[in-house]
């Protein structure tokens, strides 16, 4: 049987605009760059490091 990853699901609720640019990079590399746009990415260190630095913008979902 395959293993099931858990993954994380990300919406972007708040603009970057007058953030900075990093930030806004960082949406981006999530797939995020419009409002309400909502991605499922894998549950990684990295993807959860760049939630991190996002996160006053964004909403997390845990999911198994």
């Amino acid at each position: 049987m395959a293993d099931k990853k858990a993954t994380v699901t990300v919406t972007q609720t708040r603009s970057p605009i007058g953030r900075d640019g990093d930030q806004r990079a960082t949406l981006i590399g999530l797939g995020l760059n419009k409002i309400n746009r909502t991605k499922t990415l894998e549950d990684t260190s990295s993807v959860r490091g760049m939630i991190e630095k996002v996160k006053h913008l964004v909403r997390v979902e845990e999911q198994a």
